[in-house]
């Protein structure tokens, strides 16, 4: 009998270090990348949402509240930006995402339509340091009274101009093509309507602009160098956060999915996925409170070349995702709590360092 307890009592102590290595080995895999980061706040801000290179030296950077701001990242300088956009600070809303390209700036805001009903429209300008004089280009209809779930982050491929709209808290409307709120957009970048959208290849009652529906609250949208392809994030309810790639014609199923989460009052929505729907190639349950994303390019972090960069309001954290096998999904954090809540991320186009939006200031983020 002894000799059995102290077998026994061998095989548990090289179980328990077993579990422990690779518990510590989990702990090294998802926390290592932290320690050889350096972190420096550029300028202080408020509110800020948006983001965008202009040039090796300057960002254009938009506040909630309604201001567009230059940054030199050199000499730290900060100068404002005058605009004619007819906004609305409401709620979740105000001014949001900011793009240039091709000595354009497109912008997506909060719209005043009156009576407090807004939109998540969209407006370009020729760039202009000092004033930007913006027109609309679109605009999601019906405008609502709500100040929740605008959405909205931009990207640019070749011609086409893609934005995600937010469902302004309104459920099922991400179901109904025949309207906006709750759907990918594409527009050509002069606002004209391309002709190959679902709405002209067999989705007769889809709204032209529609490409693909049934999304909550999407508030990250990129551009892949590397497959040229759009991908997307999507706050869930409570719980059923994903990461996931736009495709046209298609529906993430927003409300009849609930993608691993519930209402706020924990009654259940429905299925994480069934068949007939877009599958997000990644879920967070609980919830991260997903924002902006980008596919990672550059020197700087030359290893992650490819990857998803995911950041977070909810843990103020910093995933990568390697996804080129879909079946095999890899995560890894790469810090948390080291500059508060992530509103939006870019990587520098020449050297590969990445900058982030706080909520009050602007990041770099190098490596030691």
């Amino acid at each position: 009998k002894s000799l059995l307890l102290m077998v026994v009592g061998r095989n548990f102590l090289k179980v328990k270090k077993t579990l422990i290595t690779i518990f510590l080995l989990i702990l090294c895999v998802n926390y290592s990348f932290a320690e050889n980061l350096n972190f420096k706040k550029i300028v202080n801000l408020k509110s800020s949402w948006g983001s965008t290179f202009i040039s090796d030296t300057e960002l254009l950077i938009t506040e909630k509240s309604g201001k567009i701001k230059l940054i030199n990242i050199n000499t730290n300088r900060i100068s404002s930006v005058n605009h004619n956009l007819n906004y609305l600070e409401h709620g979740q809303g105000g001014l949001l995402d900011i793009l240039f390209k091709d000595d354009f700036v497109y912008i997506s805001y909060t719209e005043n339509r009156g009576d407090w009903k807004t939109s998540t429209s969209i407006a370009k300008s020729k760039f202009d340091k000092k004033n930007l004089i913006f027109k609309n280009i679109f605009q999601a209809n019906p405008p609502i009274d709500s100040g929740y779930h605008f959405g909205s982050r931009l990207a640019i491929k070749g011609n086409f101009l893609f934005a995600s709209a937010g469902e302004r808290g309104q459920g099922m409307i991400a179901q109904d093509p025949t309207k906006h709120p709750g759907s990918v957009i594409r527009i050509n970048i002069d606002g004209s309507i391309p002709k190959d959208n679902p709405k002209f290849k067999g989705k007769s009652d889809w709204l032209p602009e529609i490409y693909q529906i049934g999304i909550r609250n999407p508030q990250g949208l990129t551009l892949s160098p590397f497959d040229g392809k759009i991908y997307m994030s999507n706050h869930g309810a409570k719980g059923g956060d994903w990461f996931g790639e736009a495709k046209k014609g298609e529906n993430y199923g927003w409300k009849i999915l609930g993608w691993g989460g519930t209402n706020y009052s924990g009654i259940p929505i429905g299925p994480k996925w069934k068949p007939g729907f877009t599958k997000a190639i990644k879920y967070w349950v609980p919830s991260i409170a997903t924002s902006a994303i980008t596919i990672y390019k550059g020197k700087e972090f030359s290893e992650w070349n490819g990857h998803a960069l995911i950041t977070s309001l909810k843990d103020k954290s910093l995933r990568k995702l390697i996804f080129d096998d879909l079946s095999n999904v890899k995560e890894d954090i790469i810090f948390e709590n080291k500059i508060g809540r992530i509103r939006d991320i870019q990587v520098h186009p020449n050297n590969g360092k990445i900058y982030f939006l706080g909520e009050d200031a602007l990041w770099l983020m190098e490596n030691n």
